[in-house]
C-alpha cells in the first residue's frame, strides 16, 4: 500500500463530511484512460477507428495480426510503430457495451490503422498505449517476417529479437542532432587486396558492392572495417556491422571513433546495460546516427537509409542465436542487402563454406590479397604429427613436442608467447586407423558411432553398419580420435618458472596483454590481443578439434587455428606458429599454405557431392522419440525431401551443445532438401508445428531450420 492510500491515525476535521466531499469529486473527475481498459461504451477515433495488432504471443497457430477498436482518446498516440496493451483471449460472447471483454492483458505492436475490420463481430479495444515512441518501421517489420518465413518460426518471436525491452527513462531523452556527413576516407591498408580501394571508392560513391573479405592477417581489421563504414557515411547512407562478441565490437567502437570522432557511430552491446543501449538503438531509429556497431541482436538494428551491412567472422557460433526461431546473423544480413538494396560486406581471417558458395553463386565478389601480400604479412606455419610425437622423448614426458618447446623458449626471449589449448570435452568421432579418413555411413554419409563401443551405426539414420571399410585406402579397423593433454598450462608454468602465466578462458577472458615475455595460455576464441603482436603461438592437440563429431570439424579447427596465427608477428618479424596435427590433412595444409579460400572450396565441392548443407538445405526435428514420429506422420515434406532418422540424440560432453529444452530421452531427425526447396521444406514444417499446437498436444519439438551441429 502507498503513502497516499494509508489512513490517518486521527481524523482530521469533519470526517464524515470530507470523506463525502473526496467522493464526489472523484466522480467527477476525467478517469484517467489506462483505468477503464475495455472502453466499455467509448467512442471510437473518427478516421481509422480499426487497429492491427501483433500481440506477444509467439505460437506458431497465433501468427497472425489481430484486429482491435481504437477509442477516441487514444486516437493521436495509437500510430503504427509503437508498442500497446490490448486484452487477449477473450470469448466472443463476452460483449458489453460494444466491446468484447475478457482476457488478460498482453504486449503488442500496432501495425496499422484501418477504416475497417475483416472480422464481423465486437471488437476489442486498445487497452492503452504503452508509449507514443514508434519503435518498429516498416523496414524492420518486413525483415522480421522474412526471418520468420525462413527459418519456419513466428513474427512475434523475430519482434522479440529485433526490438529492445523498453526503458522509460532513456526514451523520455532527447537524442542528438546528426552531424553531417564525414569526407570520404583514404583507403589506407585496403589497397593491400586487388579490389581493396575500388570497394571503399564505390562505397563513397554511393555505390552497393557485395564481397567476401578474407583479411590479411595483423591488427589492422578493426581500422579496416571503420573505413568502409566512413565510407557508406560519406555518401549520405547508413551502415551497420555485426560482430561476435563485445571484445571485438570495442575495438571496432575505437577504430571508428579514432577515424571519424564521437558521435557519428552507437554500439549496441549487452556490456553497455539496459538503459544506455536502448539510449544508443533509440538514437539510431531517430536517425541521430546513421552507424552501429554491435553484437549478435543488433543485426536488426534500424539503420536509416542503410547502406551497407557487413558481418564480421560469420563462422563464429555467437552469431547463431539461441532463441527461436534461431536466426544467423549472415544470413538476416543477406536479406538486409536483398531488401534494401544495399551493400554487403562478409569478413573473416578465415573462409567459410557458406562464404565460398557466396562467392561461387555469383550473388558477391571476393576480396582477397595476392600471395605475395600474404606470404608478407603471415608468419611461418609448422607442424607436428604423430609420427614426430612417436620419436619424441619431450612429447612423451612432458605432453609437449620439442619443436614447439623450441618455439616457446625461442619467443619468450622477445615478447609474449600464446598457447592455444582446445575446450576439454569434445566427442571423439571413428576414423581409419590407416589414413584418418572420418568414418561415414553409406547410405547418408552421417557419422559412424560405436555405442558402448559395440556395432557400428550411424548417427544421423540409424543404419547398422557391419561390413564397413575405409573408401580411401581400403582397411578396414577403425580408431577413435582421442582429446589430447588437459593440464598444459600447469606444465608450461612448471616449465617456465621464471615467465608469468596468463591464461584467458570462459570464466575470465583478456581482452590484451602487454609487449613483455610472458605465456598467455588461452582456449580458441578467447585469445587476447598482444601489443606488437605475439613473437610465437603453439596450436596444441590439434586431434581434439578435428576429432569432433560433426561435419564442420575441419573447417571450425582451421578458422580458429587462423585466428589465433593472425595475432602472430610477420615471417619477417620472426613470427613462428607450430601446430600439433597431422601435416598431411587438409585443413593442416590450408593454415600452413594460410589458404582458407582454397579450403572452404574443396569443402563446398564434396558437400556438393555429397549433398550436404549449405549446398541442400536442412532442417532438424527434436523432441521425444514418440513426438518426433508423430510430427514425421503428420508433416506434408515436398517430394523431393529426404528424411534421415530419427536416431536417439547424441548426448554432447561440450556444455551449452544440448538444448535445455529437449528431454533427456530426446530424438533427432534431419530432413533434406535440394536447392531451391528451402522455402517449402519451412513452410511445410512451420504448417504442420502450428496444426500441432493448437491441438494442444502434451508432447512438442523443437524445429530447427540449418542446424549449427549436424554430426
Amino acid at each position: 500500500m502507498s503513502s497516499e492510500d494509508k489512513q490517518p491515525s486521527e481524523p482530521v476535521g469533519d470526517g464524515p463530511e470530507q470523506l463525502a466531499l473526496i467522493r464526489e469529486s472523484v466522480r467527477k473527475a476525467k478517469v484517467p484512460k489506462a483505468k477503464p481498459r475495455t472502453w466499455r461504451g467509448a467512442a471510437l477515433a473518427k478516421d481509422l477507428p480499426v487497429a492491427r495488432v501483433m500481440v506477444n504471443k509467439g505460437a506458431l497457430h497465433l501468427d497472425q495480426f489481430f484486429d482491435y477498436a481504437v477509442p477516441e482518446e487514444l486516437d493521436a498516440d495509437a500510430r503504427p510503430g509503437v508498442r500497446v496493451r490490448v486484452r487477449f483471449g477473450a470469448g466472443a460472447h463476452r460483449v458489453r457495451g460494444g466491446r468484447r471483454e475478457g482476457g488478460g492483458l498482453i504486449d503488442g505492436f500496432l501495425i496499422e490503422r484501418r477504416a475497417e475490420s475483416d472480422y464481423q463481430g465486437a471488437l476489442a479495444a486498445l487497452a492503452y498505449v504503452v508509449s507514443p515512441e514508434p519503435v518498429l518501421s516498416p523496414e524492420i517489420l518486413s525483415l522480421a517476417r522474412a526471418v520468420a518465413d525462413r527459418y519456419a518460426g513466428s513474427l512475434a518471436d523475430v519482434l522479440q529479437l529485433a526490438v529492445p525491452p523498453r526503458n522509460g527513462r532513456a526514451e523520455s531523452a532527447p537524442s542528438p542532432e546528426p552531424l553531417p556527413p564525414p569526407p570520404a576516407p583514404a583507403p589506407a591498408t585496403w589497397q593491400r587486396y586487388v579490389r581493396g580501394q575500388a570497394f571503399i571508392e564505390s562505397l563513397a560513391a554511393g555505390g552497393s558492392p557485395r564481397a567476401v573479405w578474407t583479411a590479411l592477417p595483423g591488427p589492422h581489421w578493426p581500422d579496416e572495417l571503420a573505413r568502409a563504414v566512413a565510407a557508406t557515411l560519406a555518401s549520405g547512407r547508413g551502415a551497420l556491422v555485426v560482430v561476435p562478441d563485445g571484445r571485438r565490437a570495442a575495438r571496432v567502437d575505437t577504430a571508428l571513433t579514432a577515424l571519424l570522432g564521437e558521435g557519428r557511430h552507437a554500439l549496441l552491446t549487452a556490456e553497455s546495460g539496459p538503459e544506455k543501449r536502448y539510449r544508443q538503438w533509440l538514437a539510431v531509429r531517430r536517425g541521430s546516427v546513421r552507424a552501429a556497431v554491435g553484437t549478435r541482436a543488433a543485426m536488426f538494428a534500424p539503420v536509416q537509409n542503410l547502406g551497407l551491412v557487413v558481418v564480421w567472422d560469420d563462422g563464429d557460433s555467437s552469431h547463431s542465436d539461441d532463441r527461436a526461431p534461431f536466426p544467423h546473423v549472415r544470413e538476416v544480413l543477406e536479406l538486409r542487402a536483398t531488401h534494401d538494396r544495399c551493400g554487403f560486406l562478409l569478413g573473416s581471417t578465415s573462409c567459410t563454406v557458406e562464404a565460398a558458395q557466396l562467392v561461387e553463386s555469383g550473388w558477391a565478389a571476393p576480396l582477397v590479397a595476392d600471395r605475395a601480400q600474404v606470404r608478407a604479412v603471415a608468419p611461418v606455419v609448422r607442424t607436428v604429427g604423430d609420427h614426430d610425437l612417436a620419436r619424441d622423448e619431450a612429447a612423451r614426458a612432458a605432453r609437449l613436442p620439442s619443436i614447439a618447446w623450441q618455439a616457446v623458449r625461442d619467443g619468450l626471449a622477445d615478447g609474449p608467447v600464446l598457447v592455444q589449448v582446445p575446450r576439454r570435452g569434445y566427442v571423439p568421432r571413428l576414423a581409419c586407423e590407416r589414413c584418418r579418413t572420418p568414418a561415414r555411413c553409406r547410405h547418408c554419409a552421417g557419422p559412424l558411432e560405436a555405442p558402448d563401443e559395440r556395432d557400428l551405426r550411424c548417427g544421423w539414420c540409424g543404419r547398422a553398419e557391419p561390413q564397413w571399410h575405409c573408401g580411401a585406402c581400403g582397411a578396414t579397423r577403425l580408431r577413435a580420435q582421442i582429446v589430447g593433454a588437459r593440464r598444459t598450462a600447469e606444465e608450461l608454468g612448471r616449465a617456465f618458472p621464471a615467465v608469468p602465466v596468463r591464461t584467458s578462458g570462459r570464466d575470465h577472458i583478456l581482452d590484451s596483454v602487454p609487449a613483455r615475455p610472458a605465456l598467455v595460455v588461452s582456449t580458441p576464441g578467447a585469445e587476447p590481443v598482444a601489443d606488437g603482436g605475439y613473437t610465437a603461438a603453439a596450436l596444441l592437440d590439434g586431434w581434439a578439434m578435428l576429432g569432433r563429431p560433426d561435419l564442420r570439424a575441419g573447417e571450425e579447427a582451421l578458422r580458429r587455428w587462423i585466428a589465433a596465427a593472425a595475432l602472430v608477428r610477420p615471417q619477417s618479424d620472426g613470427g613462428v606458429v607450430v601446430v600439433v596435427a597431422e601435416p598431411t590433412l587438409r585443413p593442416v595444409q590450408a593454415l600452413v599454405r594460410w589458404d582458407p579460400v582454397g579450403h572452404a572450396l574443396r569443402e563446398l565441392a564434396e558437400r556438393a557431392e555429397l549433398g550436404f548443407p549449405p549446398v541442400s538445405r536442412m532442417a532438424e526435428v527434436v523432441g521425444a522419440a514418440p513426438a518426433v514420429t508423430a510430427f514425421l506422420a503428420d508433416v506434408e515434406l515436398p517430394p523431393e525431401a529426404e528424411v534421415l532418422g530419427p536416431v536417439p540424440l547424441p548426448i554432447p560432453e561440450r556444455p551449452g551443445a544440448r538444448r535445455p529444452d529437449a528431454p533427456a530421452d530426446a530424438a533427432r531427425a534431419l530432413l533434406r532438401v535440394p536447392p531451391g526447396s528451402g522455402a517449402a521444406l519451412a513452410a511445410a514444417l512451420k504448417s504442420a508445428q502450428a496444426a500441432r499446437l493448437a491441438r494442444g498436444g502434451q508432447d512438442q519439438v523443437r524445429i530447427r531450420i540449418d542446424p549449427p551441429d549436424i554430426g
